[in-house]
């Protein structure tokens, strides 16, 4: 080949890589890490097993109410791997059955079977089952060989060969319309039993043939007092069937594989010294170790809350004796977990484990027991410990009992959280202690200035010590562990207590640096997956007053509301009086009026319009008074299709002043958002092209409502879009998005509005950004009011296609609004863009122009990009995201960002750089250098030229 040839070839191979080389961007390894941080969780567990009978197994499998499976270290309690499965009932886990190196998985009721490899998470192979509701699966074996599994539905049973998942057979249920078939069995010989009943009339046993799934007999025992074969029944030892009945308190054995047609036999529980009540509902428990071989004798029965029996079937089946009696024992602040043989009902273990039963979590509900060989051939024992706030306790029972870890899987379902500013350091709190107090006079404060300023030099000095003393240290033996001992707020205000509210009704406190999860509490009186509200009404700018937060939750027996109010720094219950809420809370203001301790007062609108308030000192229902003709607030009722506004009395009693009715027959109230109170704006108008200002419409009572059309039909289907005065109730804008249906999401600040929805003509997502300003005059710009407002607000609008669909959407949030703003856009993926709102600036122009330019304004494109740099996350995905939390930090320029979910992640964001921090790289020595060396050249030069006049003076 000729030269020229070979350079044809070569040009564009050069130019491809010298592309991809200027549009690759990467993370640095020493960044990772080093600002963020990500929690990985799994939820609520339904069905736990683990690995192998041996002491260096290492894996435990877990499936959740989270669809999710995944396999633990059960040393560590880390994530080996998870697969997410489909949201709601589709990827419902219906069962769990692990057998050597194949886990296999029926999901959601009976659709598909699927078969994971442990050892890596891979997927074995998936089948799709036929149409019916699960009932039942279990592993069919002959000598200890596993080779099948049979799956129960509701009209037929299939089996299915364990190493590809293919159908064996399948055969249709006798008498399926009138019989509930609910349980399969199969003891480890060629047959497999298919349990049905007929409530309250006869139990019904089905035999098939393992080998081609003919009925091989079928027969009927009256049983009238059975109304659950799957509730009340179990099988025990060499296929005896054992149920209970609670009417008649009895037990009642039927031997399922004999062939004859014998009766059940009837065994009262108090032949066998039992004591019941007449209302207790018994629970029946049996193991089958092997799924090749038959169940234990041994079995469990549930008498009360607390009560356990152990009791055993002899091998004839005949006689049912108690091994043990597990009286219900009251510790008045911890539980206890003891291990006791199933043969004998003996201890195995000197040790008991103790739970404390204090506020930090819930109570033991489920066990999960591992029994395996140690090296000198003695037996160990693990435990896995589920609470009732869906807490992992990983115990080692060995020489000695310890807990191993814990995971607190009530963090997978994150309800609503705030970021409080952390206290100050002993020395800050001595300089603040100077202010707010009456001196004696000069002299005591300029020696209360002088010994604050001796601290804060002791305090320096031991600093330099312990960085001088560490740096001696190898890097690994230098402990960092954040502690609430510890904690106090840094130079720049980075690092944060994070307060999380989660749907069980536990409450986290977590530092924002490191994500250690630093206090805990579990309220147990709360009624679960309820609506919280979290309100922050003393920050720990008030010294020496501790911060205060009080959360709004709902009590799970009255269904009333109450409040929970608590220091959100150390987690500990605030002892002061609540008020009584006889009634159900509608609407919680959090309003500027302070008592005498700095909290804000907090209203709460019950469902008869009356107010209360907290905390009502007489110093705050002065000021309510007061102010009263200025509070108002507002009231949704999506039912209905109002929003109404109300004004506060004098006796604080409601008024209603307005009303927006929207009828439901043509379209629902989907959200009703307001600014953030917290939020600051930092310019008032927009310096246009040609010299003048665009002054913003800053309506801090603006409501953003969100409304979808009832009609589902395509054609007819639209999203709208009101702005509505909280005041006055005075409809501002109003904007519909013809052809458009939800899910919508949107970000209300400041003077915009961004929402986003699907498209059903063009098939695809949509941002559109509504802008208001009220001209290039400003009616007052000391004080807005919105019963003075004669003109509406100019209104700009655009709409852009956006590439992906979307999870949740927040806007930035910096200290004084300097810092330019970006939407933090959630994708379904588990990235968050960072997407700057100048892209979704209604002024871009079609037509560039000179003033255009002059504003920098973006040229409009219907097509809103998504560049790679703009994922904030990087590759840290964070599954089924639901929300983002943005809060200042010290640093005009940094954002502190929070994405919750099934993960939880941290990091932080600059939408304008970092204007005001100097880079990590940053040379000091070299400009030291410089520095020193122009001050020394100064000095000399300066020396020389006076030498220089002097002699030219003495010429």
């Amino acid at each position: 080949m000729k030269p020229s040839a070979k350079m044809a070839k070569l040009v564009p191979l050069l130019a491809v890589f010298f592309y991809l080389v200027c549009v690759s961007e990467a993370v640095f390894e020493d960044q990772v890490g080093k600002f963020d941080w990500r929690r990985q969780y799994v939820g609520k567990v339904l069905f736990a097993s683990f690995d192998s009978p041996s002491q260096s197994s290492k894996k435990l499998f877990v499936a959740t109410d989270k669809n999710i499976f995944a396999s633990l270290n059960s040393r560590t309690g880390d994530l080996f791997w998870r697969h997410v499965d489909k949201m709601g009932p589709e990827g419902a886990v219906d069962t769990l059955l692990v057998n050597a190196q194949d886990a296999l998985m029926v999901i959601g009721d009976g659709r598909l079977l699927r078969s994971w490899d442990t050892n890596v998470g891979g997927l074995n192979w998936e089948v799709v089952l036929d149409t019916g509701s699960f009932q039942a699966a279990c592993f069919v074996g002959i000598q200890d060989t596993v080779k099948h599994v049979a799956v129960l539905k509701k009209t037929a049973i299939s089996l299915h060969y364990l190493s590809n998942g293919h159908q064996k057979w399948v055969e249709n249920l006798p008498d399926s319309d009138t019989v509930k078939y609910q349980a399969v069995y199969s003891g480890g010989g060629e047959e497999v039993f298919v349990l049905g009943m007929v409530p309250h009339s006869h139990l019904t046993i089905t035999v098939y043939s393992l080998e081609d799934g003919e009925i091989i007999r079928q027969r009927s025992v009256e049983a009238p007092w059975l109304s659950s074969v799957e509730s009340s029944c179990v099988v025990v030892g060499r296929g005896v069937l054992m149920c209970v009945d609670n009417y008649t308190q009895a037990l009642y054995t039927l031997a399922i594989q004999a062939e004859d047609s014998p009766q059940f036999r009837q065994v009262l529980l108090q032949s066998l010294d039992l004591e019941v009540s007449q209302d207790f509902q018994p629970v029946l428990v049996s193991t089958q170790p092997h799924p090749a071989r038959s169940p234990l004798p041994e079995f469990f029965l549930q008498l009360g809350p607390d009560h356990h029996i152990l009791l055993q079937l002899s091998e004839d089946g005949s006689t049912i004796a108690p091994l043990r009696d597990f009286q219900p024992v009251y510790f008045p602040s911890a539980c206890a977990v003891n291990l006791f043989s199933a043969d004998s009902g003996r201890r195995l273990l000197d040790t008991t484990v103790i739970f404390p039963l204090d506020a930090n979590g819930g109570k033991p509900q489920k066990l999960y027991v591992h029994a395996f060989l140690k090296k000198d051939d003695s037996v160990g024992y693990r435990v896995l410990v589920q609470t009732e706030d869906h807490a992992l306790t990983f115990i080692q029972l060995l020489a000695r009992s310890r807990v191993v870890w814990t995971r607190e899987e009530a963090l997978a379902d994150v309800v609503t959280m705030e970021m409080v500013d952390l206290p100050l350091t002993g020395t800050q709190a001595e300089l603040e202690g100077e202010f707010g107090k009456k001196a004696d006079g000069l002299l005591p404060m300029v020696m209360k200035r002088l010994s604050s300023q001796v601290i804060l030099l002791q305090a320096w000095m031991a600093h330099l010590w312990k960085l001088f003393y560490e740096a001696r240290k190898p890097r690994s033996q230098i402990k960092n562990e954040v502690t609430i001992e510890t904690l106090s707020r840094d130079e720049f205000n980075l690092q944060k207590m994070m307060v999380m509210v989660t749907a069980s009704g536990k409450l986290f406190g977590i530092d924002s640096k490191s994500g250690t999860i630093l206090w805990k509490h579990y309220l147990e009186n709360v009624q679960p997956n309820a609506a919280f509200k979290l309100i922050v009404q003393r920050t720990t700018a008030h010294f020496p007053h501790p911060p205060q937060c009080t959360l709004l939750i709902k009590d799970k027996d009255t269904g009333l509301a109450t409040l929970h109010v608590f220091n959100p720094i150390f987690g500990r219950k605030s002892q002061i009086s609540l008020p009584a809420l006889p009634r159900p809370i509608l609407q919680s203001l959090l309003l500027p009026v302070i008592d005498q301790d700095y909290a804000k007062c907090l209203l709460l609108v019950d469902d008869q319009y009356k107010v209360t308030a907290f905390p009502s000192t007489k110093n705050v229902m002065q000021q309510l008074q007061e102010m009263a003709s200025s509070i108002f607030f507002y009231l949704v009722d999506s039912e209905q299709g109002t929003l109404s506004g109300f004004r506060l009395r004098k006796d604080l009693s409601s008024e209603l002043i307005w009303e927006v009715v929207l009828p439901t027959e043509v379209q629902k109230i989907v959200a009703v958002k307001g600014k953030r109170p917290s939020e600051h704006v930092h310019s008032q108008g927009r310096v246009m092209g040609d010299r003048s200002v665009l002054y913003k419409y800053l309506n801090p009572n603006l409501l953003a409502v969100v409304t979808e059309s009832t009609d589902t039909h395509p054609e007819r289907a639209f999203v709208g879009m009101f702005l509505v005065d909280g005041v006055t109730g005075r409809i501002i804008h109003e904007a519909v998005q013809r052809k458009a249906r939800g899910p919508i999401h949107f970000v209300h600040s400041e003077n915009w509005v961004v929402y986003e929805y699907w498209n059903t003509k063009s098939r695809r997502n949509e941002f559109s950004v509504l802008e208001l300003f009220e001209g290039t005059e400003l009616y007052n710009s000391t004080v807005f009011s919105s019963l003075d407002r004669p003109h509406l607000p100019q209104v700009l609008q655009q709409s852009y296609i956006f590439p992906s669909p979307i999870t949740t959407m927040e806007a930035t949030l910096t200290e004084k609004g300097i810092t330019s703003r970006h939407l933090l856009v959630g994708l379904p993926s588990g990235a968050i863009l960072s997407l700057p709102k100048m892209f979704l600036d209604p002024r871009r122009p079609e037509v560039v122009n000179e003033h255009s330019r002059e504003e920098n304004l973006i040229p409009y494109a219907p097509e809103m990009p998504i560049r790679t740099e703009w994922f904030i996350n990087y590759n840290q995905t964070i599954s089924r995201l639901k929300g983002i939390y943005t809060a200042p930090s010290g640093l005009e320029s940094t954002c502190l960002v929070v994405a919750y979910g099934l993960d939880i992640y941290q990091t932080r964001v600059y939408p304008s750089k970092q204007f005001d921090v100097l880079k990590d790289d940053y040379d000091y020595v070299l400009i030291s250098s410089v520095l020193f060396a122009l001050f020394f050249a100064t000095m000399i030069s300066k020396r020389l030229a006076e030498v220089k006049l002097l002699n030219r003076a003495w010429r």
